[in-house]
């Protein structure tokens, strides 16, 4: 595929993230919607918290975050009418009691402000220049926040869905979940706050880091060396943690395959095994969330499974 098609895919997941404000109607469970919820981190946004079927004060719920909120439940609410039926298929592995009792927080991002958000902000400064400041000025177009962000997470939205809902806090029961630029900030969650998450699942995680056409191969792979350099040295100690990824080979997933054998042979060597760590390679799938919504059933089980 040339590269002008990969930009033009690009483009086209960042108007997936346009703000509507209409709210999503569920198939499953019960939305709650937090509107525009306050921070002094981050920029106020939505926060829409889907509960189960049956949801009682009497039970404790495991929690799932996942970042790019308005782009979960109801495909006639997005862009381009797709979702990832996140209610559809949890009440359905619910239903069928594969999976432990959970509600999910659906956090929406700022358009303007994803890239700054969401970009692992330590393995920045060790990018060289040029190509850091072409990084800031032609993607994030704003200084790294993806710290302040995840304080948002950790210190202001946690407290406040623990208070306000059923739920276990430990780590065991806290979960993160992306795609995308949402998946590099689920796993640099999960290393950041190794005593906050219990795990993270990372579908078509954008392992190059940066968008196309932005930097030649060359410094590309180099960028990408650099959050595995971070990942080498932040990953929580082999199987304390759960960390699943995975890609397809269309559209923009048709970029990951090296990037991904990269991160697959770091995770070998750190010594991370199949029950706490998965890589799956979807053939024919693509760069949205069509295709998430396809495998959707498999990471969710993967992190709250019942155990045996």
């Amino acid at each position: 595929m040339p590269q002008t098609t990969y930009a033009l895919a690009f483009c086209l997941v960042l108007l997936s993230h346009l703000v509507y404000s209409q709210q999503p109607t569920v198939a499953s469970g019960t939305l709650n919607r937090w509107a525009n919820f306050p921070s002094k981190f981050v920029d106020a946004r939505h926060v829409d918290v889907w509960l189960p079927d049956g949801y009682s004060t009497k039970t404790n719920y495991a929690v799932l975050y996942m970042h790019d909120g308005q782009m979960l439940f109801d495909s006639t609410t997005t862009w381009n009418k797709q979702e990832w039926g996140v209610d559809e298929t949890l009440g359905n592995l619910l239903a069928k009691q594969k999976i432990r009792p959970c509600l999910v927080v659906a956090v929406w991002n700022v358009p303007a402000k994803r890239f700054a958000d969401y970009f692992p902000q330590k393995a920045i400064s060790h990018i060289s220049e040029p190509t850091r400041t072409k990084i800031l000025t032609q993607q994030l177009k704003s200084t790294p926040n993806a710290d302040n962000y995840l304080k948002f997470l950790v210190t202001e939205l946690k407290p406040f869905i623990d208070s306000a809902y059923s739920t276990r806090t430990d780590a065991a029961s806290t979960f993160i979940m992306g795609s995308s630029m949402g998946g590099l900030i689920s796993a640099y969650a999960l290393c950041q706050y190794p005593n906050v998450f219990g795990g993270a699942a990372c579908l078509s995680i954008h392992s190059p880091l940066v968008m196309p056409d932005l930097v030649n191969d060359r410094t590309d792979a180099d960028v990408a060396s650099k959050f595995r350099d971070y990942l080498a040295t932040h990953l929580p100690r082999a199987n304390t943690r759960k960390l699943y990824f995975d890609y397809g080979d269309q559209t923009l997933d048709s970029l990951y395959k090296p990037y991904q054998t990269a991160i697959d042979a770091l995770m070998a060597r750190k010594g991370y095994s199949a029950t706490h760590w998965q890589t799956r390679f979807f053939p024919g799938e693509s760069h949205s969330e069509q295709s998430w919504r396809k495998r959707l059933a498999i990471p969710l089980a993967f992190l709250l499974g019942k155990k045996p």
